[in-house]
């Protein structure tokens, strides 16, 4: 079967009416006499496109090409060729050097400039022997010469290997291709993996934390539960015992008014009164005992205060009065709000609003108010290095806690806002990270931000943000869903 299309046969055939075959074009060599040995089955390595203004070279190398069972286009011109590459795909291409219009070369030089044919191997075909001409021809991109006159199997030879050539650079590009496709699917999935490893990691650490958390908050709660039971039992009872002590301290008064009122006074009991001092004592004990009972009252609320700030939290939400948490916390950090000798008292502001009861784990949300309120303490202490006594009496040290209802969400927020000295940027995109800490070494763990973000953001679905002026103070903002 020929390979050469009826196309290709016609314009040949009507190229060569009228011209001498052996006056016009190259004829083949005597060796062409001999058989022709092709393969037996056509070749699938593609379309060979031949490009010669010369109708018997045309002629020549199509039907040779085409009695070897290669599929053979021609163009008759570079723009020709150039025109049908633009609907044709090509294998390869066999180019005269000496055309008129653009010749081979040119031809060359814009298609290795157009992306699309950039790839296809050249041969050109020229009678030129000089070494100048083929060093061009190689720097232009082809990969090989056929010289004039034709050796028909030198030809096919030639044509057969870069085609083979060809097919398998192009199975190579696929196959790299594929490869690159498998590598980039490899590190995808790896990149997956490490992802979803890295999740887990922080999901392990977060459940570790939050367990290490829970286990602190029942042993502290356990503790506290049992410090207040035990002091509340001798405190009833101091309680009970002054409002006795204040009933019989008033009945013996009276009963010495009613004495002293009717007994002459004798000598020896008039001085053993005035030694003693009777009045100052019948005037003060009442208001001895009266300060006694307000102590065990305060002490009763400290122990209060204790048990709401520890309570144990069940495995499901409860109803809980933020107000509570936030004065019980205060409660227990009262003595560090005190005036020292390195600072004056620490003023608490509370802007509290009509808030209803919100659904929650009202331990793990003091633990967060602990946590806020006990860095702004500690960030107010370590400014006495930086300011002067003086300064901080001109600008007291203030804490303000204000609650609202954001009745249109339907959410509760809590803003805790000191006016100390604030952080720079680089500090309050860490603040919530695990281990992050602007304390000395000893004295912060840079977990409790950290767990207590993880307690409102994850635990119940809030928000936990900080805004902070520099030289100004920050607010800690903590917005939580009533239900």
């Amino acid at each position: 079967m020929n390979s050469l299309s009826a196309t290709a046969q016609n314009t040949i055939s009507s190229l060569v009416v009228d011209h001498d075959t052996a006056a016009e074009s190259t004829v083949l060599t005597s060796s062409t006499a001999e058989p022709l040995t092709g393969p037996s089955e056509k070749d699938q390595l593609g379309l060979v496109l031949i490009v010669d203004d010369t109708p018997n070279n045309l002629k020549v190398l199509s039907e040779t090409l085409a009695d070897a069972e290669f599929e053979v286009a021609i163009a008759t011109s570079g723009e020709s060729a150039l025109e049908q590459l633009n609907h044709t795909p090509v294998s390869l291409i066999l180019l005269d050097v000496m055309m008129p219009g653009i010749d081979g070369f040119e031809t060359c030089r814009r298609l290795k400039a157009n992306p699309d044919t950039a790839d296809i191997p050249v041969i050109f075909i020229t009678a030129l022997s000089d070494a100048t001409n083929k060093v061009e021809g190689f720097d232009l991109g082809a990969v090989d010469y056929i010289s004039k006159p034709f050796e028909r199997r030198e030809v096919i030879a030639r044509v057969r290997t870069h085609l083979k050539l060809n097919q398998l650079s192009r199975a190579l590009e696929a196959q790299n291709a594929q490869l690159q496709q498998l590598n980039q699917q490899l590190e995808d999935r790896v990149e997956q993996r490490t992802t979803a490893l890295a999740e887990s990691s922080a999901q392990l650490k977060s459940t570790q934390l939050q367990v290490v958390q829970n286990e602190k908050m029942a042993t502290l709660g356990s503790l506290v539960a049992g410090i207040a039971h035990e002091v509340n039992n001798p405190i009833g009872y101091l309680r009970g015992s002054i409002q006795n002590a204040k009933d019989y301290a008033n009945d013996l008064c009276e009963y010495l008014a009613v004495y002293q009122q009717h007994q002459p006074p004798v000598p020896a009991v008039q001085e053993s009164a005035e030694d003693l001092d009777v009045e100052f004592i019948l005037e003060d004990l009442p208001k001895l005992l009266n300060s006694m009972s307000g102590a065990t009252d305060r002490i009763k609320r400290i122990s209060t205060s204790l048990r709401t700030f520890s309570r144990a939290d069940t495995e499901c939400k409860v109803s809980a009065n933020l107000h509570e948490g936030l004065d019980s916390t205060l409660m227990i950090l009262k003595y560090r709000l005190k005036a020292n000798e390195h600072r004056p008292v620490i003023e608490v502001v509370k802007d509290y609003g009509d808030l209803p009861e919100v659904s929650c784990f009202p331990g793990q949300l003091n633990q967060v108010f602990m946590n806020v309120l006990a860095n702004a303490i500690d960030m107010f202490d370590e400014m006495v290095d930086q300011v002067s006594i003086d300064e901080l009496k001109a600008r007291p040290q203030q804490i303000t806690i204000q609650t609202r209802l954001l009745a249109e969400h339907r959410k509760i927020e809590v803003r805790i806002a000191d006016n100390g000295k604030g952080m720079p940027e680089e500090i309050r995109s860490k603040i919530f990270e695990r281990s992050f800490t602007t304390k000395e070494v000893g004295k912060g763990t840079g977990l409790g931000l950290a767990i207590s973000h993880n307690i409102v953001v994850e635990t119940h679905e809030g928000r936990f943000d900080v805004e902070t002026v520099v030289g100004q103070g920050s607010t800690f903002v903590i917005c939580l869903p009533i239900v």
